[in-house]
């Protein structure tokens, strides 16, 4: 029996407090990169049902929290790219830095924020196919934090132009190789 913990390596900046104002930008990818979401049609993209729910949930998310806004966003047959704000609504009642740890979740903080959606996309997914326990998403995500107007300005128009950009796409299974497919879009009946 193997007694080393396994530590996975964290992708974010170090140091910094992912739950203080500012806007991010996210990019989260399906397990194994399947198309899930739908399809994208004359650059487009089409959301089939289970599309439909990652969009209601992520709409949900600036319901829940009343300091985060969600930006522009975009689903991808197999990916979802959004942009999170988090307002300062906290008051004087934070008094020291709120760093995310393992296990010991901090409170509309990116990382947070981004497990919850994964989490209720999930749970909602996987009670329409009858699939409990099934993997819809990779791990981990992709974060980045907005500096400025001009980085703001270029995430926001790369998030808007990515349907008809799919067939140059780095995460298009048709531009991948190894075990990326496209799984059926299918409608449940």
């Amino acid at each position: 029996m193997n007694n080393q913990k396994h530590h996975r390596r964290s992708i974010r900046l170090k140091g910094y407090d992912y739950s203080q104002t500012g806007a991010y930008f996210i990019t989260i990818c399906t397990q194994n990169r399947e198309c899930l979401f739908g399809d994208i049609f004359n650059g487009e993209m089409i959301l089939n049902k289970v599309g439909e729910i990652v969009k209601d949930e992520w709409l949900k998310t600036e319901q829940l929290r009343p300091n985060i806004r969600c930006g522009v966003f975009c689903i991808m047959p197999n990916h979802f790219h959004g942009i999170i704000v988090i307002a300062d609504g906290r008051g004087t009642a934070r008094r020291a830095p709120t760093m995310e740890q393992f296990g010991k979740p901090v409170s509309n903080s990116i990382p947070t924020i981004v497990r919850s959606f994964k989490s209720a996309v999930t749970k909602q997914i996987n009670q329409w196919h009858n699939t409990p326990g099934q993997k819809i998403w990779q791990r981990n995500y992709y974060e980045h934090i907005i500096r400025n107007e001009k980085d703001y300005s270029r995430i926001y128009e790369y998030t808007q132009n990515n349907p008809l950009k799919w067939e140059l796409d780095s995460l298009n299974p048709a531009n991948c190789t190894g075990t990326a497919r496209r799984a059926s879009t299918e409608k449940k009946q």
